[in-house]
């Protein structure tokens, strides 16, 4: 696998900015490691982070270059700041950049398929948030989406309409301002509800999370509404040890061609 660490300018964002970049290879000597690479364009899975982490995150507290390498699959990490992944109230257009920008940049430096069936996402906590919110704003981009340990219930978390003392209540606010976002597009409940020609949905999340409630809700809601949706719940908190369990998880469940 080639790990690269990518700057670039983004002309939505106005800034230079970074993804970090896993591409599969083709090795015959490499002690360890089970290489796996596509004859052509490679699937990609645009995978984000948390809030209080960066695109190296992954990189830094899983082995998710040794997991890909099985799959041949390319890695895309991009970095977003606080933004909970939407173009913010006080801020910069995080969700025009990732949804529009970031896939087209991605294709015009590395060989990854543009073709809806090669494409997956994915994230932890506020990523969890994001890979769903982009699959099923834009379900014709992807084949699959995972959430892992997400914040669900957006509309709840965003009820603070001031920011305080709380250090998450104030990035709430910069992120989304004073609106009411239960029934939005930023609502997952309201998009989940909406869309048609779903990608498979993938969600995860540990029974001693602070997010389990929410998790556990969002699961509810879709049965009811007879929304197929894979669920992997077990033991575990909001936590890497988790994460890097349930990310190999995702990676075996991806519908990619063989």
């Amino acid at each position: 696998m080639a790990l690269l660490k990518c700057d670039f300018f983004s002309e939505v964002l106005m800034i230079s900015t970074s993804m970090t970049v896993i591409l599969p290879e083709n090795t015959d000597n490499q002690i360890g490691l089970n290489n796996n690479k596509y004859a052509g364009n490679i699937p990609v899975l645009y995978l984000l982070h948390g809030l209080s982490d960066d695109h190296t995150i992954w990189t830094r507290r899983t082995s998710i270059e040794r997991y890909a390498a099985e799959y041949g699959i390319a890695i895309v990490m991009p970095q977003v700041d606080h933004s909970f992944y939407t173009d913010m109230a006080f801020g910069k257009q995080y969700w025009t950049f990732l949804s529009e920008e970031l896939p087209k940049v991605a294709r015009s430096f590395f060989p990854i398929s543009a073709a809806r069936e090669d494409n997956f996402v994915a994230g932890l906590s506020m990523g969890g948030y994001g890979a769903f919110r982009w699959a099923l704003r834009k379900p014709e981009q992807f084949a699959a989406a995972a959430s892992l340990s997400g914040v669900m219930d957006i509309a709840s978390h965003a009820k603070s309409k001031q920011p305080d003392e709380n250090p998450v209540a104030n990035v709430m606010y910069l992120a989304f301002g004073e609106r009411d976002l239960a029934g939005t597009d930023h609502d997952l409940f309201a998009l989940v509800r909406k869309k048609e020609d779903l990608p498979a949905l993938f969600q995860a999340c540990g029974t001693e999370d602070f997010l389990w409630e929410e998790n556990k809700k969002f699961a509810q809601f879709t049965k009811d509404h007879h929304i197929p949706v894979a669920t992997s719940f077990s033991a575990g908190a909001h936590e890497w040890g988790f994460w890097d369990d349930k990310i190999q998880e995702v990676l075996a469940w991806l519908p990619l061609k063989q």
